[in-house]
């Protein structure tokens, strides 16, 4: 029982059906239950354990086999499920908007920013320069439209319950984007994270200057980040989920014990067997076999 394959639906009931599936194939792939599969919440999330970690391959054809009723699969570990820090990115994951777009959109330029961001997220382009470019469009706006954003931004459903649920049990939340300060913080308090980080854009006489104060955070700093709470809490991989969607969340994602891929861009669809497709961010709780509580 060294390995838990947690089951979330999203849109219709999960059944006893859907566990009899997955125990078929599992079977047929040499991996026999553990223990009895349990439920975590009735017709909604489910366990399955194993004692042998599904590769990659096993976690495709097991989340294709459920696709058509949009339920996702998640693997953890048992031991240490419940992880003693989160690290999530911001940006199309615990808020839907791509804020820099959005800031892009107050001056018409929506669509020229999102190709950019977009090309970025598959890793197409380099993060760095499309950082500038993208905020070079920027030059001349006033940072009362900052809060016009804020205002308007849209926060992913589970976001909040994920953050308060893993607080509950004692995590440390880490918001960690390669957005920007000027939202991070606001995000950050909003949901309940303790920490924030981000880039910082430029200012002058309350007007954006176009340009972004180096050093740029990327994925390599998201990383960073990773292994500097690591160490100041002493902990080791294993206790640590990260979550993202995009190419710069992926070094952090990969060196996390339990890192989720949310609404994946492919780069991560191809890399990572923890996926979160269809259901919320709550589905991140249920993986640690904690049930969410909204109120």
């Amino acid at each position: 029982m060294d390995f838990v394959l947690t089951l979330v639906a999203s849109g219709k009931t999960l059944t006893t059906a859907h566990l009899a599936v997955l125990t078929r194939y599992l079977d047929s792939q040499g991996i026999g239950l553990s223990a009895e599969p349990r439920w975590l919440a009735q017709h909604k999330a489910a366990d399955l354990y194993t004692a042998t970690r599904p590769n990659f391959g096993q976690m495709q054809a097991m989340r294709e086999a459920l696709m058509t009723d949009k339920i996702d699969i998640l693997v953890n570990r048992t031991k240490g499920r419940k992880k003693k820090l989160l690290l999530a990115d911001m940006d199309s994951t615990v808020v839907q908007n791509e804020t820099l777009d959005e800031l892009a959109a107050k001056i018409g330029k929506r669509a020229e920013c999102a190709v950019i961001t977009e090309r970025t997220m598959r890793g197409d382009l380099d993060l760095h320069a499309a950082i500038r470019e993208r905020v070079a469009l920027l030059r001349g706006l006033s940072t009362d439209v900052l809060r016009q954003v804020l205002d308007d931004l849209s926060y992913t459903p589970g976001a909040e319950t994920l953050v308060r649920g893993m607080r509950q049990h004692g995590a440390l939340c880490v918001l960690a984007s390669s957005g920007f300060t000027c939202f991070t913080g606001d995000v950050a308090a909003r949901l309940g994270f303790a920490r924030h980080h981000g880039n910082t854009l430029e200012v002058e006489n309350n007007i954006l200057t176009g340009t972004v104060a180096e050093p740029i955070l990327d994925k390599n700093s998201k990383l960073s980040f990773l292994h500097h709470y690591m160490t100041e809490l002493g902990l080791e991989a294993g206790d640590v989920m990260a979550i993202g969607d995009g190419s710069n969340d992926l070094l952090m994602l990969e060196a996390a014990g339990l890192g989720i891929g949310f609404r994946p861009k492919p780069i991560l669809a191809e890399r990572l067997d923890n996926l979160i497709v269809h259901g919320d961010l709550t589905a991140a709780l249920f993986a640690q076999g904690l049930a969410p509580n909204r109120h």
